[in-house]
């Protein structure tokens, strides 16, 4: 256990925010925000561009100053023990970019060497699967392997805590998986890993807790999974070309149902499992047809709407 000014971090703990807030002028990019990392975790603040992810994670990397509040981190307070907290991190940007005649192998080279530290580079290179890629020019990568590249770089200097910002951002769904396959790599390497994202699946694949992050406040903060039942809308099922006379007849079960005049679909929130095998009852009891039965299943999307009014699509950008 680490003791700095008056704080103590116990071993569990990576991470701990305190009341942080981050001013331009007029604009609050992080506003007065609280939470904590724990260790050996994937923590992913989910939300639009603009939302203070960004802004918050180049904080705690010791890239901006704070307006107000605290931060600490692997027990260091960001304002005075920057290289401690340096040392100890590993960055990977968004859009990481670097030099473009560099090769695979030399680029990771050349970063250990900023970092006066002494990597197994092909286990690098492996960890990352780029063996095939080591010699190639850096500007002759692809998206997926350039953001590959970047986090090999980002753990040239075997980092407790990694930092990720939008990894997967840009992505085509093949890259993109694979970077997850290798994120899901370093969790189980046992370091602790900052995400930010406004990939949804991403959030709801990968991470052990998500922070929703909208205006720069934290507006929810728990396991996807309890995030989705707490503040999801459950899960939908949706009877496809059905008639309207299909909606009095099922909120005779007590069950909220919504008609589609365009599709013909009914649209029905599930309160619990039986509700199924009771809708289709008494739609055979009933004549009631309909085409094709759907049930989905509630989102990390779902919670974001329910909690902002607005889904990440109609964000504006920002910081």
């Amino acid at each position: 256990m680490r003791h700095y000014e008056g704080i103590s971090l116990g071993n569990s703990i990576a991470i701990e925010v305190q009341e942080l807030t981050k001013r331009y002028g007029e604009l609050i990019a992080v506003n007065g925000i609280s939470f904590t990392v724990n260790r050996g975790e994937i923590f992913a603040f989910l939300g639009p561009n603009g939302a203070g992810k960004t802004t918050t994670v180049e904080i705690l990397e010791c890239l901006r100053r704070p307006t107000s509040g605290k931060a600490y981190v692997l027990g260091f307070d960001i304002t005075k023990h920057q290289p401690e907290i340096k040392k100890r991190t590993g960055v990977l940007p968004q859009d990481f970019y670097t030099y473009e005649r560099l090769t695979v192998k030399e680029t990771i080279q050349y970063y250990a060497g900023m970092f006066d530290s002494r990597p197994d580079v092909d286990e690098l290179i492996r960890l990352v699967d780029l063996e095939d890629k080591k010699n190639v020019l850096f500007r002759n990568l692809s998206g997926g392997l350039k953001q590959r590249l970047g986090i090999a770089v980002a753990l040239v200097n075997d980092p407790e805590l990694v930092f990720l910002d939008e990894p997967s951002s840009g992505l085509d769904p093949k890259a993109r998986h694979g970077v997850w396959h290798l994120i899901d790599g370093l969790h189980k390497k046992g370091k602790t890993v900052f995400l930010t994202t406004h990939y949804m699946e991403e959030a709801e694949i990968l991470a052990d807790r998500v922070g929703i992050i909208h205006n720069g406040r934290i507006v929810a903060l728990d396991s996807p999974e309890r995030l989705i039942s707490e503040h999801g809308k459950r899960n939908l099922l949706i009877l496809k070309k059905t008639s309207p006379k299909a909606v009095p007849n099922i909120e005779k079960l007590g069950i909220k149902a919504n008609y589609d005049k365009t599709t013909s679909d009914v649209t029905v929130h599930l309160n619990h499992a039986v509700a199924v095998s009771e809708i289709l009852h008494t739609l055979s009891n009933t004549d009631i047809p309909f085409g094709e039965l759907q049930l989905k299943r509630s989102s990390l999307e779902d919670v974001f709407l329910n909690l902002t009014g607005v889904s990440l699509g109609e964000e504006e950008s920002g910081i």
